[in-house]
């Protein structure tokens, strides 16, 4: 299954994405795509509704604007340097253990949205990531029954302020969390939608041009791993996002550095996830 939501920012409506492409409004089901919905068996419950009520649910417009897939989740967790290509790029060593920060979840928009550039930004960046979503609340889990507790997957685009990530001093949220920088979708696909997730190529352009071409299976840590790591030291809740890093082709890795302006245009994609695009807008 592939959830979506759509309309206004702030008023968004829960969804389907049917096989053909076109989607659903799934409102009458009575639930938002939140912590409650995921962790009480709601994508099984959601399947049940739309066999008996689907043929009845409105379409949604082709032209509707699509918010991000899940309500504001409690975290998103990151991983960083979890590409052994990007870890190089950025004269970074493999880590030995998987690298995790936050980014706030105010960050989070719709796949389409605009990004705005941060007031004093000089040097926003693009990240393509695989963002997992959980789907039973993971504590202490074991790395053989991490998968029972994933709801799906989603395409995200890990916008950070380098300067405030790298030259502020304190930690990596500091230039990964303004509004916007947490473009997700357009769907979340259920586990059952994608076939093996340690084997899906990544994509990113700017302005037509090819910046980032890899693939889940260059992680270093893969899902299973991160998601039994991530719960050692917290608890994960239904409806939180683990982003899992980025391969190369990130514009710090550029000589010299290249980093986004008003008015770029940011195209990317995941096999199996989707594709999306955001425009570059200056703080106002």
């Amino acid at each position: 299954m592939k959830l979506v939501r759509f309309g206004p920012p702030g008023r968004e409506r829960p969804g389907v994405q049917r096989a053909d492409g076109s989607r659903v409004d799934v409102s009458a089901f009575g639930e938002d795509y939140d912590e409650r919905f995921f962790g009480g068996d709601g994508v099984a419950r959601l399947a049940r509704w739309l066999t008996r009520e689907g043929r009845a649910a409105p379409r949604v417009a082709p032209d509707e604007r699509l918010g991000a897939p899940i309500c504001r989740p409690s975290k998103i967790v990151c991983v960083g340097l979890n590409y052994r290509d990007h870890a190089r790029e950025t004269g970074a060593a493999i880590p030995a253990e998987p690298i995790l920060f936050f980014k706030s979840t105010t960050a989070l928009c719709g796949p389409n949205d605009d990004v705005i550039i941060p007031r004093g930004s000089t040097k926003t960046d693009w990240e393509v990531e695989l963002a997992v979503v959980i789907g039973k609340r993971a504590s202490y889990v074991d790395v053989a029954d991490a998968m029972a507790h994933v709801a799906g997957y989603a395409l995200h685009n890990d916008y950070s302020e380098r300067a405030f990530q790298l030259e502020r001093g304190g930690q990596w949220v500091k230039g990964k969390s303004a509004d916007t920088f947490a473009p997700m979708g357009p769907f979340l696909a259920t586990t059952d939608e994608i076939a093996d997730v340690n084997a899906l190529r990544l994509w990113l352009t700017v302005n037509g041009e090819k910046k980032q071409d890899g693939s889940t299976r260059d992680l270093v840590f893969d899902v299973p791993t991160l998601v039994s790591y991530i719960s050692q030291f917290m608890t994960l809740l239904p409806g939180d996002v683990i982003s899992t890093g980025t391969p190369a082709g990130v514009g710090l890795g550029e000589k010299p550095p290249r980093y986004l302006v008003p008015g770029d245009v940011v195209e990317l994609g995941i096999e199996g996830l989707g594709s999306s695009r955001q425009r570059l807008r200056a703080y106002a």
